[in-house]
């Protein structure tokens, strides 16, 4: 019976999010929260955009109903609210760059500041000891939380790549918490990756669910990215810490770089480098020919490549600055070959 109620949260997740998308559709076309065509968005149909706003509630729901509470939980709640509803927003009107980035760097100063889930020490990463933040940790978490946000609010290019990826590294931080006796915050990115799956039937129309095509919206990244960072931050400080900063950023890795990527790419051409395009590594992916399908498998196994990294790093206990210098070396090198792409791919088709 005890097992049983274990599960009553991630049970209650899951149907209140598949409901909630069911019940959110029809709402979604009288507010005009639908995704229409356009030269950058080459779906068909129109697309209700309810997907993220469904998770968000359903994690919210859960959690009160069954008592299943995160550290801090009323300011992540808040802080996820404000996300969600800046998302909400973003979808309908079409915010500008600039003004979506200044109510991010808002919710993340909830995160820092007011529930004090703020980075204190880097690690190692220089071999030379332990890197201690002072006041400057308010500011470095509020950076690296908008960074996140918008890493995930980039990747949702196409069906199932940011709940996918999201999946990915919330089972692996699952597994790190399990790992390392932390068993009793496991629910934290269980009941996430509860409120999700039902969301992804939908979004890649999974037997049964064919013809309800539904999208996460800016709310449903920028939420997800939230909650990562969120998760990642409380578990990688102070003296219960269930790994190590250096692995947090591995976990994240691939959503970083090719946002990294991607800006570099357009401050280079003079471009803003908020400036939606069609240069993301699925664009690339699918232009090299292969399908939307395709292309999601192959990023959700680079986004697991980089999480056994992080994974191998801490059975091991690689050095902190072996995995930071690596990190930062595997950074320049995608960079360039993102860079240089096409010309790649007709060297390889030449050998």
């Amino acid at each position: 019976m005890l097992a049983y109620l274990q599960f009553v949260p991630l049970f209650t997740a899951f149907f209140v999010a598949l409901i909630l998308l069911v019940v959110m559709t029809p709402l979604a076309h009288q507010f005009g929260l639908v995704d229409q065509p356009s030269a950058r968005k080459r779906h068909a149909g129109i697309i209700p955009l309810t997907g993220g706003v469904a998770i968000f509630m359903a994690v919210l729901v859960a959690s009160v109903a069954t008592d299943v509470w995160m550290k801090n939980n009323p300011l992540f709640f808040t802080a996820s609210a404000f996300v969600v509803l800046l998302g909400m927003l973003d979808d309908r009107f079409d915010l500008s760059a600039k003004g979506r980035l200044m109510c991010q760097f808002g919710v993340a100063s909830i995160m820092a500041w007011s529930a004090q889930n703020y980075v204190t020490s880097l690690g190692n990463i220089f071999g030379n000891g332990d890197i201690a933040l002072d006041i400057s940790g308010y500011f470095f978490t509020v950076v690296c939380v908008v960074g996140v946000i918008n890493a995930f609010n980039m990747i949702d290019g196409i069906d199932g790549l940011a709940g996918g990826m999201s999946l990915v590294i919330l089972l692996t931080l699952a597994g790190f918490l399990t790992a390392t006796g932390n068993g009793a915050a496991i629910m934290e990115p269980l009941i996430i990756v509860a409120a999700i799956v039902p969301f992804l039937a939908f979004n890649l129309s999974w037997k049964g669910f064919k013809g309800n095509k539904i999208f996460m919206g800016d709310a449903g990244s920028m939420f997800v990215g939230l909650t990562i960072v969120w998760l990642l931050v409380d578990h990688t400080q102070g003296t219960g810490a269930a790994f190590r900063p250096i692995t947090a950023v591995w976990l994240v890795g691939l959503p970083l770089m090719d946002m990294a990527a991607i800006m570099y790419r357009r401050a280079r051409k003079g471009q803003s480098m908020l400036r939606p395009d069609r240069q993301h590594l699925h664009n690339i992916f699918m232009r090299a020919g292969l399908s939307s399908r395709q292309s999601l498998i192959a990023i959700l196994c680079m986004g697991a490549c980089y999480c056994v990294i992080g994974i191998l790093g801490e059975i091991y206990l690689v050095p902190e600055y072996v995995m930071f210098w690596g990190f930062i070396c595997l950074l320049v090198l995608y960079s360039i070959v993102i860079q240089n792409i096409w010309s790649v791919l007709r060297f390889i088709k030449k050998l």
